[in-house]
């Protein structure tokens, strides 16, 4: 009975310190994500107006440019994936790898060659461990990402883009990342980025008429300026939501492993409590059997 005592509390001490060590991860984790959300806020508006930018110039003039123009014969795909550097999230970085595999599995049942981009050490650690060599890679930079890391991600994309397909080039571009929708739930996102879908602007009965644009420079040269930076836009919005997103699956999953540390600790307290009273039981046993015998000595 000593023996199975000590192994009991053995258990309690270890998942209180477990408890302690989540229970400070849930604290960090709920610190952060409001100063994560409050860049996503902040950067909505611009990426918005840089949107809609983008679709008046692409759709109140008659230019044929290369990044809103859909080539006949799609051949390469790229997608770039958002995960993080860190685990302890629950389901985030798997919900995400799901819905890039089933993308592309679909872009694969098309006829098209996908090549991946990743974002963060749990990705490119799921790449490696199935022998598949991303494109290029980017980590260190997924809990509080800056605009320099999507700079360079929308410059690499952009560049692959332009370039013809048999010198390597890809034909589409999409993002998967995880959405922030509330604190309890992060939704997997997959958006094409290139060739842009232009949604502005379609004749519908009711709709507000657009008024005639005159371009300067040339909407050529707008177009070269804006969609750039209309792309570096939305990668740093897909980063700051999955940072958010990453926050606040960390939050629910630690809450959780806290829950579970204080459920293990009460079973196993009343399984002390059941095996110190059984000793305590055998010890008084014990004690009157002797003076039993003793008594029948005499």
């Amino acid at each position: 009975m000593g023996a199975q005592l000590r192994v009991y509390r053995q258990k309690i001490r270890s998942a209180q310190t477990t408890k302690k060590i989540t229970r400070a991860m849930e604290l960090i984790a709920a610190s952060r994500i409001q100063k994560a959300l409050q860049r996503v806020a902040a950067s909505a508006p611009y990426a918005r107006a840089v949107t809609r930018a983008v679709s008046a110039v692409a759709t109140h003039s008659n230019v044929s440019h290369v990044l809103t123009t859909e080539p006949e014969n799609l051949r390469r795909a790229a997608v770039v994936v958002f995960t993080s550097d860190r685990g302890l999230a629950g389901a985030f970085n798997a919900n995400v790898l799901r819905a890039s595999e089933e993308l592309t599995a679909l872009l694969t049942s098309q006829g098209k060659e996908v090549v991946h981009y990743v974002v963060g050490r749990r990705g490119i650690s799921y790449f490696n461990f199935r022998k598949r060599t991303p494109e290029r890679t980017w980590t260190g930079d997924t809990d509080t990402p800056g605009f320099e890391t999507a700079r360079e991600i929308g410059d690499e994309v952009v560049a692959r883009f332009v370039q013809s397909t048999d010198e390597g080039g890809v034909d589409e571009i999409h993002v998967v990342y995880n959405r922030f929708v509330s604190m309890l739930t992060q939704e997997p996102e997959v958006v094409r980025l290139l060739p842009l879908e232009v949604v502005e602007g379609v004749d519908e009965p009711g709709a507000e008429i657009f008024p005639l644009y005159e371009f300067e420079p040339e909407p050529e040269q707008v177009l070269d300026a804006l969609l750039p930076v209309y792309i570096q836009s939305r990668i740093f919005n897909a980063l700051l939501q999955s940072a958010a997103s990453k926050q606040a699956a960390t939050q629910k999953a630690m809450k959780a492993a806290s829950d579970n540390a204080d459920k293990l600790i009460r079973d196993y307290t009343r399984l002390a409590n059941n095996a110190r009273q059984a000793e305590i039981t055998q010890q008084i046993s014990e004690i009157v059997g002797g003076a039993d015998a003793l008594g029948s000595a005499k």
